[in-house]
């Protein structure tokens, strides 16, 4: 039993997974820093606005409601909507999307077409000399130009 959960902890995935998750909440406070202390005051200085946090649409309300007593920190009052929270959530993820698009998937995808590309792998194509397009090798005429092409 003990054997069976040690090679589960040990596999190779395993342990990439964990330290994904690792990875990613560092990077997480990272970007929710960057939209705090970096972002927001741009889009601040732009707009006229400290923070989206304080941006609330105000709801009617139908029926009286008593607000406990003491309110609680995360407390939100009977028809407010506080859109400006959902914003600076919203640009925390495009932050944290377009870092990992632009940092992670496009560099990967780079570093993977170089590493499956064949070091070796033999032409298909050939040159022709009156028109300058590729063009197969079992070809005799340019495709483009109709020219005579040498044999290979």
């Amino acid at each position: 039993m003990l054997k069976g959960f040690k090679d589960f902890i040990l596999r190779g995935n395993v342990v990439d997974l964990a330290v994904a998750v690792i990875i990613g909440a560092a990077f997480a406070a990272i970007t929710a820093s960057a939209t705090a202390d970096v972002i927001t005051p741009f889009i601040a200085a732009l707009v006229g606005a400290p923070d989206f946090s304080s941006l609330v649409i105000h709801m009617p309300v139908l029926h009286h409601v008593v607000p406990p007593s003491p309110l609680p920190a995360n407390y939100i009052a009977p028809g407010e909507i506080h859109i400006g929270k959902f914003l600076n959530t919203v640009i925390n993820f495009l932050i944290n999307a377009a870092a990992i698009y632009f940092l992670i998937v496009i560099p990967m995808k780079y570093v993977m077409a170089r590493a499956l590309k064949p070091a070796n792998e033999a032409p298909t194509t050939k040159v022709c000399p009156q028109c300058i397009s590729d063009v197969p090798l079992a070809a005799t005429r340019c495709k483009f130009c109709t020219e005579p092409l040498p044999a290979v």
